[in-house]
This record gives structure tokens, sequence and C-alpha cells, in this order.
């Protein structure tokens, strides 16, 4: 069987035009992870998508036994107009979690980076949204289990302040109800309109 990257990056090519860019990042004690651009499409928007998390199942910490082959497999999208290259090593750092920290990427997770995703940005948070939308998962050979591709959705720190407080539902739904477009890279927090 192909290696899980390469069949992730070939899924990825039926999904999006062929990546402009890719950027490949090692933390001390950890595998390579890449960050593939793809874009911008018809309507200006860029895809970042990581390449290297669904090598290898995730478990928590707490497991005291890991299966090499069944456990969430899972990758990162972040959808920007305009583009925000200098996301990449963020995309990275989020990308490391579960080698580092024993974090299991979810739908709901909130990561605080407590530091600007990019130079300037208003964010410093994100909130994993729903896989299966925007990328649909990619199956595996029985009996891994699918690589999920979650939505990175930019939080202010107020926002991951409420996410935490109340729970990501509320966020989510005060995003909708306002019409908030999370792919605008300059946008405003919700809480602020």
């Amino acid at each position: 069987m192909p290696a899980v990257t390469d069949l992730v990056r070939t899924h990825l090519t039926t999904t999006f035009p062929g990546p402009n860019a890719s950027a490949s990042v090692t933390f001390l004690g950890t595998r390579t992870l890449h960050v593939d651009r793809f874009g911008p499409d018809p309507a200006g928007l860029v895809r970042y998508v990581t390449v290297g998390i669904s090598e290898a199942p995730m478990h928590p910490p707490t497991a005291t036994v890991t299966d090499p082959v069944r456990g969430p497999r899972a990758e990162l999208v972040l959808s920007l107009r305009p583009a925000r290259d200098e996301v990449l090593r963020t995309l990275a750092v989020l990308a490391a979690t579960p080698q580092v920290e024993g974090l299991v990427l979810t739908s709901g997770a909130t990561i605080d980076l407590q530091q600007p995703l990019w130079p300037g940005a208003r964010f410093t948070a994100v909130l994993l949204g729903d896989p299966g939308g925007l990328v649909p998962d990619l199956e595996l050979k029985a009996p891994a289990d699918p690589v999920g591709f979650y939505p990175v959705l930019p939080m202010t720190p107020d926002e991951a302040a409420l996410a935490r407080a109340r729970g990501a539902a509320q966020v989510r739904q005060m995003w909708l109800e306002a019409g908030t477009d999370l792919r605008d890279p300059e946008r405003l927090s919700v809480l602020h309109r």
C-alpha cells in the first residue's frame, strides 16, 4: 500500500487545483510535517492543507496501548481570501500537537496558540470544524480508519474565551447568525459587531 501521505496528496489534487507551494517543518522529536498551498481558485480562495498528521493514528497520552493502524487520523484545512502565506509555520505547529502534546484532533476542538496566527493577525486560536464537507474523508485500506480533513476556523481571543466558557456551538451559532466570513483574514470578532 502507498504511504498515507502520498494517498492524501493524490486525494487533495482531486479536490483543489494543483499546489502552488509546499513547505515542510520538522520539530525536535517529531515526523516531518508539510503544508501544501492550493490556489487561488477562481473566487480568490487559497487553501492551506497539512500533510503528515495522518501518517499515524492519534491516541491520547493516557492510552496505555497504542494501535499503529487503528485510531482517528486527521489533516487540517485553512481557507483564506486573500492569502496569508505566513500562516504556514503556524499550521505546522497545529499539525504537531498530536505528536507533541498527545492531542486528538476532533470537531469542536479549540486550540489556543496565544500568539497571532500570522504577523499582525487578530486571531490567536482556532476552532476545528466538521470534516467531510470541503474535503471528503479519505478511506484507507481496512482496518485503518479514514483520514478526516478538519476545517481550521480562526478565532479572536474573545471568541476563544467564549468557546471555552460556553462551548464551541455557541460561537458557531453567533458566526452563523452574523453571516461571518471565516475566510476573511481581516474580519472583526463576532462579539464586536
